[in-house]
């Protein structure tokens, strides 16, 4: 087999329409401990994708305060439409010069998009009263998703409780109950 981009490339004699094809992002997925289910597309699940550079992703989210909480995609930017239902979303700025970060922020109803570039930490949440679904479309074939919090709270092993208290200016009680939270049970959320 050969491998192109890390995923194997199969023979064109081999090739069908279902390599192409995934049904069912009609159907919403399992909402999570923050209130948003992420249905991605990406080349894991479509091998179709293999090369192209784009996947997307369906999101649903809870109402009031069902969020898809700070993350970064490391290898591509976001496109996100709102289906139904409305959302705040927003991004933050890489370090500037000046030592800020601006945190860019909209409020998104049904058929509205927002650009979320590459690399930057980025959120959505439904204040809305009814239940809010979002198609993401993304600039790569494997986007990845580094979620803040879980990686810097429930990471494998963790990272010392006392280099955390000192980057977010705390307690080391407070980082251990927070470290607590993001057991190995919960690193799946």
């Amino acid at each position: 087999a050969v491998i192109v981009n890390g995923f194997v490339c199969k023979n064109m004699k081999m090739v069908t329409a279902n390599d192409f094809f995934l049904p069912g992002l009609n159907k919403p997925g399992k909402l999570n401990a923050q209130g948003s289910a992420v249905t991605p597309v990406t080349v894991r699940q479509l091998a179709g994708l293999n090369t192209l550079g784009i996947s997307l992703a369906r999101i649903d989210f809870g109402p009031n305060g069902g969020q898809n909480p700070p993350h970064t995609h490391p290898r591509g930017s976001e496109i996100l439409t709102v289906i139904t239902g409305q959302l705040l979303v927003g991004f933050v700025t890489s370090n500037q010069a000046d030592g800020k970060n601006l945190l860019f922020t909209k409020q998104l109803v049904e058929g509205d998009v927002f650009v979320f570039p590459q690399g930057l930490i980025h959120f959505q949440v439904n204040n809305g009263k009814v239940p809010a679904v979002a198609i993401a479309a993304l600039s790569s074939q494997d986007a990845g998703v580094i979620t803040i919090a879980n990686a810097v709270f429930g990471s494998t092993p963790p990272i010392s409780d006392l280099i955390l208290a000192k980057a977010f200016m705390t307690e080391k009680d407070t980082v251990d109950w927070i470290q607590a939270k993001f057991a190995p049970a919960m690193s799946g959320n």
